[in-house]
């Protein structure tokens, strides 16, 4: 990866955007950041001026001139905030939400007339493909753009027993994230498939569980398995996953404080883990709790030269 290779997608990018608005037409008659804050007045639960000056990273004088433009165009109402009275809370008058709505409208036609020129079978490929852009140079999951939701905060993200579908949602993830990331071919999908098979066929609810991370719209955004090990006594953490988007939000020290809980809990005296050097993240999690390395080799597996490698946490040397 070179600044060469950047800067020729940024410009392809950029083309790309701009044949989505032919005709300057989808804007008007607003300038594209005045369309990016009626779009967060329409779609944030966070409306003061101060939230929406850091959220669109504008300048404050910017952002209240085109307040005062929408409030003299009766689109917005401007009130003292309830929380801070020192703060401006912003609102959408009805004319400002049909504003709103209709720039949402023309971004969707748009969008959906660029994806109808994607074969359907590269669609999921593509959607990967920027989940990943989005995930590696944005790991904290912040967006600022028009048709994009907001980042869950860490206050946002629950831990729950899996749901029908989840388990294939699991293994779906696993493989689409891995081929991504690291280029893991059909090998990994097996792997996880067959552990998935395995928990699901023959498991003890009472020493074996599934966390699923899930955000406040529903999504799941995580997973983590805790299953017996051939050692007596002993607990094996499994396929840790974390979507790029909710990266950087605390998800996986939380599924992997929750297996560590549960084995401790129930009676495990070690917990153990296999992975690979390439998961940078994933071991610096696994630090935080305590995990030490105990071996390491390397291997030919998914399609990729790795070190695999074995950790290890003793129960009985640690306290909650």
């Amino acid at each position: 990866m070179t600044v060469q290779d950047i800067r020729a997608f940024n410009r392809f990018y950029t083309n790309l955007i701009g044949a989505l608005d032919y005709g300057r037409h989808l804007y008007a008659p607003y300038t594209l950041t005045e369309s990016r804050v009626l779009y967060e007045l329409a779609h944030s639960s966070r409306t003061d001026a101060a939230d929406l000056r850091g959220e669109l990273s504008l300048d404050a004088g910017y952002l209240s001139r085109i307040l005062n433009k929408f409030e003299q165009d009766g689109l917005i109402e401007r009130a003292p905030s309830a929380k801070d009275p020192r703060r401006r809370r912003v609102s959408l008058t009805p004319r400002g939400r049909e504003a709103a709505d209709l720039l949402d409208e023309r971004a969707r036609e748009s969008v959906g007339s660029l994806l109808g020129s994607v074969d359907p079978g590269d669609r999921p490929r593509l959607a990967e493909a920027m989940r990943t852009i989005q995930g590696i140079l944005d790991p904290n999951g912040h967006s600022h753009s028009p048709g994009h939701a907001h980042p869950a905060g860490r206050e946002d993200i629950t831990l729950r027993e899996p749901r029908p579908g989840d388990l294939g949602w699991i293994v779906q993830r696993n493989a689409a994230l891995y081929a991504a990331g690291y280029g893991w071919n059909s090998d990994y999908e097996g792997l996880v498939a067959r552990i998935v098979a395995d928990f699901t066929e023959d498991h003890d609810p009472q020493l074996e569980r599934v966390w699923i991370a899930e955000d406040r719209g529903g999504r799941p955004v995580g997973c983590v398995m805790c299953v017996r090990d051939e050692a007596p006594a002993t607990a094996r953490l499994r396929l840790l996953l974390v979507e790029p988007e909710a990266r950087g939000l605390g998800v996986g020290d939380r599924l992997v404080a929750a297996v560590v809980g549960f084995a401790r809990e129930v009676g495990y005296r070690d917990v153990v883990l296999w992975t690979n050097d390439v998961l940078a993240a994933a071991r610096r999690i696994y630090r935080r709790h305590g995990f030490v390395l105990v071996a390491e080799k390397p291997h030919r597996s998914f399609g990729r030269d790795l070190i695999g490698q074995d950790w290890r946490l003793d129960l009985r040397g640690t306290e909650e």
